[in-house]
């Protein structure tokens, strides 16, 4: 069994999904791994790691959208506030989604659907640097 790891940086534009599949895409092919997993892993408490639908982006939109909705920012009961008033909803919204994703690889591969991609869900309003480790492991 073998193992690969690296890690790369995403610039965000602010709240919305940023599309990684590629970037993944390629830790898995420097791996030179045929089978086992990849783990990505987004190294923040105010993003998380989504795999949606990547061909209509409108699908994502809502998704932006309902989470909005789900979290509004300016909650007066919230108390962690120090950094604004997407501060604690950002928070929140990463634990209703995830930090990871585990992905089977196949033939070298990422064993992704036809219409699946990776994508980092930045929850502040804020363009933010966000850091994604990836680990490869099997044969």
């Amino acid at each position: 069994m073998s193992s690969h790891a690296e890690i790369f940086s995403v610039n965000t534009r602010g709240k919305g999904t940023t599309e990684i599949t590629r970037e993944v895409a390629a830790v898995v092919r420097n791996s030179g791994i045929q089978t086992g997993t990849v783990t990505v892993f987004v190294r923040h408490t105010s993003a998380s790691l989504v795999i949606m639908e990547n061909a209509d982006p409108s699908a994502r939109r809502d998704l932006e959208k309902f989470f909005d909705h789900l979290v509004p920012e300016n909650t007066p009961y919230f108390i962690h506030t120090d950094e604004g008033p997407d501060d604690m909803p950002s928070h929140i919204r990463m634990t209703l989604t995830r930090t990871s994703e585990v992905i089977p690889i196949l033939s070298g591969r990422m064993a992704l659907g036809t219409w699946q991609g990776i994508f980092l869900f930045e929850h502040r309003r804020a363009p933010h640097r966000r850091e994604i480790a990836v680990a490869v492991t099997g044969d």
